[in-house]
């Protein structure tokens, strides 16, 4: 709003923002990654929400718990802020029917069956007997040796850096459509602090000459000595005065032009730049003298709120 409470004043002076380096990084998004290695298959979820610092939450299929410091590894390695919800499901295809005879099992039931006969009188046992006995026999699929473990292992981990990876792109993605909305704000607070400049400016004379009027009312059209108008003007013009304000306003947008452009997380920087912002802009509603200032002011505030909503869900 400019100072006559339309739009922005299209003649104020502005430092339109430089170009968007994509860098920013927002803190949710979703991924999945289906995989498979032999008669296994399995599909990985992670979801990633707003957090003050890095969470990490696993559902991992009995028996798969040891991959969980890896996995932990491989996100911190990735991510530095975020709440992720992390899921696997695992899936084996039919071995049409395959079998295998569970060598310990076996040996177990033998050496049983033998302790058995040697006490008591009977018939040796029968081998459709010995295997019918629970766990002799059991499923191909089921039964897998260590360097099957391993190797499935490795599968599941580097599936699930695929999945990160995906979670990492969509993240960037929003991020970078949030740069944008940031760079515009910007640019719209660089301009409400130029209107701020410009009626500023003006205050001194503009008290003046209310304070002379107000007198004049007063004192019935007699003559206020100038050096008393002149004392009055200038305590309530340092009272009014608004520069410092308007400066660190300029100095906070810069700070915060250069955290859109660089490298790497800048959300709890620009979280912290969002309260000096809004800080600034509270006291300048509070020195306003005059209404129109006030408006920018207010103007100011509905811009830093706009820009503290996007600010808490970046990296």
């Amino acid at each position: 709003m400019s100072p006559n409470g339309g739009g922005l004043n299209a003649s104020a002076p502005n430092r339109a923002a430089d170009p968007v380096t994509v860098s920013l990084s927002s803190m949710t998004g979703f991924a999945r990654r289906d995989a498979a290695l032999e008669s296994r298959r399995w599909t990985w979820e992670v979801k990633s929400v707003n957090a003050r610092g890095l969470e990490m939450r696993f559902r991992l299929p009995q028996g798969f718990e040891a991959l969980e410091s890896d996995l932990r590894a491989a996100v911190k390695a990735a991510l530095h802020r975020g709440s992720l919800n992390v899921s696997l499901v695992m899936r084996a295809e039919s071995a049409e029917g395959r079998l295998r005879i569970n060598d310990g099992a076996l040996a177990d039931a033998l050496a049983m069956i033998r302790k058995v006969a040697s006490e008591i009188d009977c018939d040796p046992p029968r081998p459709e007997g010995v295997l019918a006995l629970r766990g002799v026999v059991e499923p191909a699929e089921d039964a897998e040796d260590d360097e099957a473990q391993a190797a499935l292992s490795t599968a599941l981990i580097k599936s699930f850096q695929e999945a990160l990876a995906v979670l990492c792109k969509a993240r960037r993605a929003e991020g970078a459509a949030m740069a944008k909305a940031l760079s515009a704000q910007f640019d719209e607070i660089a301009q409400l602090t130029q209107a701020a400049a410009s009626l500023s400016a003006a205050t001194p004379d503009a008290i003046r000459r209310k304070i002379e009027t107000q007198l004049n009312e007063l004192l019935a059209g007699a003559g206020v000595p100038e050096e008393r108008l002149a004392q009055e003007a200038a305590l309530l013009a340092v009272k009014a005065d608004v520069r410092e304000e308007i400066d660190r306003l300029r100095s906070h947008l810069e700070a915060a032009r250069t955290l859109l452009a660089q490298d790497g997380p800048a959300g709890r920087q620009l979280d912290f730049l969002s309260q000096e912002f809004n800080r600034e802009a509270n006291t300048l509603c509070a020195k306003a003298s005059d209404m129109e200032l006030k408006r920018v002011g207010l103007d100011l505030k509905k811009v830093i709120d706009q820009m503290r909503e996007q600010v808490q869900n970046i990296e």
